[in-house]
């Protein structure tokens, strides 16, 4: 006897997710770095201003 996939509980997966989600995550993973390195630079910046009184 089958059962139905959605009563028993089983995942798909990505099978269906195709590129379109694959760009869009890649994006969304280069603008968390961007941002990330950004603000790093930042804060160095700011304790490079606040230790040398370089302003």
């Amino acid at each position: 006897m089958s059962r139905n996939p959605a009563l028993a509980g089983r995942r798909q997966g990505h099978a269906g997710r195709g590129a379109p989600a694959s760009i869009a995550c890649m994006a969304f993973v280069a603008a968390i770095s961007i941002a990330f390195w950004a603000g790093a630079v930042w804060i160095v910046q700011q304790l490079m201003t606040l230790l040398l009184g370089a302003g």
